[in-house]
């Protein structure tokens, strides 16, 4: 008896709820909308708060109240998990807001948005550029704002999947043994990201792609990539002396010389 008056008193709340909310959407009174909206927007109530926002967004366009609408609507759609939406949103506020009283706080949060639906690393990566872009842009204009550091802390883990992304294209060729494709993706991969972590592989697979292509190379191209693969065996070692890859490493200069006709001090006999 008691669980049957508890449920009761909720669908007679629910009820009225509903029939306050429904009371608001055909509302004319548009202070009285935006002033619901931004109360079911801070109880957490974010589609509500949007449909309410979205309602207003004609209404106040041209107005001073504008930035707010869209600022909330935003903010409703965040809410939601419509970071592409909020996204947009927070765009269009700092095109045609520029002196809103939330300009930096949408400038942050275009580049958060995009960092929010940056996909999983094997996929193509065009939003993480935009990503670091529109974070980049909110370091440029805000530098000496308190989430600068969080702005930066997002651009390396989003540089992070970018560097990992390129290792994982390169050593698709290579894995399937495509070493001609494999040289190209492997120097494009280390002209990109100079730096990255999978230094020292790249530059082990772009040896062995340059070995093995010279090694299968029809006669009059042989003896051209032979003599790359060399040249790239002395920047690999040069680079990294103590390598876990350097007996193998050596093994390739010792049989690509050889085929090469090369003589003790690296001179071409006669």
């Amino acid at each position: 008896m008691k669980n049957n008056c508890i449920l009761l008193v909720l669908n007679l709340f629910l009820l009225s709820a509903c029939g306050e909310y429904n009371k608001v959407i055909k509302s004319t009174d548009y202070e009285f909308k935006f002033k619901k909206g931004v109360e079911y927007y801070e109880s957490g109530e974010y589609a509500r708060a949007g449909t309410l926002f979205q309602d207003l967004i004609s209404v106040y366009r041209g107005t001073s109240k504008a930035d707010q609408v869209y600022y909330y609507y935003a903010k409703s759609m965040m809410g939601q998990k419509d970071y592409l939406m909020g996204e947009q949103y927070f765009r269009t506020l700092v095109k045609e807001y520029p002196t809103s009283k939330n300009l930096e706080e949408a400038q942050y949060m275009v580049g958060y948005c995009a960092y929010l639906v940056s996909p999983k690393v094997r996929l193509d990566q065009a939003s993480t550029r935009q990503a670091i872009d529109a974070l980049q842009l909110y370091i440029n204009l805000y530098p000496f704002s308190e989430r600068v550091d969080e702005a930066h802390r997002l651009i390396d883990e989003l540089n992070d999947k970018l560097v990992e992304k390129s290792y994982l294209n390169a050593k698709l060729y290579y894995d399937f043994e495509n070493y001609k494709a494999s040289v190209i993706s492997l120097n494009n991969a280390l002209k990109d990201f100079p730096d990255s972590k999978y230094r020292e592989e790249l530059m082990y697979m772009l040896l062995k792609s340059k070995f093995l292509l010279g090694i299968k190379s029809i006669e009059e191209k042989k003896e051209q990539r032979l003599s790359d693969a060399v040249d790239e065996y002395y920047s690999f070692i040069d680079e990294f002396p103590e390598s876990k890859y350097r007996k193998e490493v050596d093994k390739y200069f010792e049989t690509t010389s050889r085929l090469l006709n090369y003589k003790t001090g690296n001179t071409k006999s006669n």
